[in-house]
């Protein structure tokens, strides 16, 4: 072996040994993507009644590197998924993602795995000044997707129906079962004003800042505000769009979300 090549194999070794440091140590939470870009408002199919909700988000100018080795290049990807949901009675959904998809920035369709979700909310939530619920989220997630094989989001939910103004918060909390010090805090606001029955505008804040045993600092929080628009073509049809710029230097710079719902 000659002397270069020794002095190459041993930075190699030394990046890898890095690169297993680096997943040990970094906060698991917070290497996962996202998939779901929205903010809880109660609302939950008809009893008896069944929902598909399409979720596509795309990173038009992202992070042009992975989280974690053999991640996910944000840079012009496409993620989402497929959620199907059931209302059980006028206070309880349960929820199937099937599949949470990706599309590379080289063209090229990843499977990311699957989520369950149990939903209850105040009944009738669209017809109440104050409205309340709570969503239990477990999901399965592929090595590329997520450093964790399985994680748990714990989804409050609370908010305001002020005249055509929504307050809504959900102070969103993701664990990968490894205690809550190590959970990650990641709340998303949403204030909307509606124009009418069928068309909403509003700006909605997602953030994540930290674990509960240390929050970061402002720069490496991703911060993303985003403007929507919502339109209700029909009483079984609606459409949410949004135009999403990142506040940070942890946040991808612009993304746009999707979101195509229809009782079935």
């Amino acid at each position: 072996m000659t002397e270069a090549t020794a002095s190459s194999s041993i930075v190699w070794i030394a990046r890898k040994r890095l690169l297993c440091l680096v997943a040990l140590f970094v906060p698991m939470g917070a290497l996962a993507q996202t998939d779901e870009i929205q903010v809880y408002d109660a609302s939950i199919a008809e009893p008896q009644h069944a929902e598909l909700t399409v979720h596509s988000n795309y990173t038009a100018d992202g992070r042009t590197q992975a989280q974690f080795a053999g991640g996910v290049v944000p840079d012009h990807s496409v993620n989402g998924a497929f959620e199907f949901a059931y209302g059980v009675d006028d206070s309880w959904e349960l929820g199937l993602y099937m599949p949470v998809y990706t599309i590379t920035n080289d063209s090229k369709p990843k499977f990311d795995g699957a989520k369950l979700r149990s939903l209850w909310v105040s009944p009738h939530a669209h017809e109440r000044a104050f409205f309340y619920g709570v969503n239990f989220e477990f999901s399965y997630n592929l090595r590329h997707w997520d450093v964790s094989r399985t994680g748990l989001e714990i989804r409050p939910i609370t908010g305001w129906h002020l005249g055509r103004w929504d307050l809504i918060a959900n102070p969103i909390i993701d664990s990968n079962f490894d205690g809550l010090g190590h959970s990650h805090f990641a709340p998303a606001e949403r204030v909307a004003y509606n124009v009418s029955d069928r068309w909403a505008f509003a700006a909605e804040l997602y953030s994540d800042v930290g674990t509960f045993r240390r929050f970061d600092n402002w720069s490496e929080q991703p911060q993303t505000l985003f403007a929507v628009v919502d339109a209700s073509f029909s009483a079984s049809t609606s459409l949410e769009f949004g135009v999403g710029h990142g506040l940070t230097a942890a946040s991808d710079n612009v993304v746009l979300k999707l979101i195509w719902n229809r009782s079935l």
